[in-house]
């Protein structure tokens, strides 16, 4: 998996298994051991990356009011992304690819749960509370999107932006 993030994050989705198993040092048909075509083995890495990065971005404690368990699961997910641009643009990648199966892609919010019910929680009384989920997701994708660009650009500098993303988001939320 660690193989087929590396080579997809940099030739994309077109990249041949032959170089996935060659950078995995596996010969081409020992990739096709553990999967059955090449769908299956992008289909694992997403659902594989997305939980990664849902664990990442887990609400924090309970007892925690929500603007601080939004604010746990904006920092997890930032420190993720940024830390881990590798796995960030093969997400990316996969996120829009037509190999995705609709199973995978509700497996995959089934692990990101968490963070839809806080960002759900957060909008209850602000002015996306009547707006679908997906769209407040999709904003705050975009704002996070941009607060992680910032951070790889800008290390110093990557808390501050994290600071400032995250008051853009709960302004826009609350």
């Amino acid at each position: 998996m660690a193989a087929a993030t590396r080579i997809i994050a940099v030739q994309g989705l077109g990249a041949a298994t032959a170089g996935i198993a060659k950078e995995a040092g596996v010969s081409n048909g020992s990739l096709f051991t553990y999967f059955d075509t090449k769908a299956d083995l992008l289909n694992q890495l997403y659902l594989e990356l997305k939980t990664e990065m849902g664990a990442a971005a887990g609400p924090g404690p309970a007892e925690a009011d929500v603007r601080e368990q939004l604010r746990h699961m904006w920092t997890g997910w930032v420190r993720w992304a940024a830390g881990q641009p590798e796995k960030r643009r093969a997400l990316a990648q996969l996120g829009v690819s037509d190999e995705i199966t609709a199973a995978t892609h509700r497996s995959a919010s089934a692990a990101m749960a968490s963070a839809a019910t806080v960002l759900d929680r957060s909008r209850e009384h602000g002015p996306m509370r009547d707006e679908p989920l997906a769209f407040v997701l999709a904003l705050a994708t975009a704002l996070a999107d941009a607060t992680i660009d910032s951070a790889i650009i800008d290390p110093a500098n990557a808390e501050a932006r994290s600071r400032a993303g995250f008051d853009a988001l709960w302004r826009t939320l609350s």
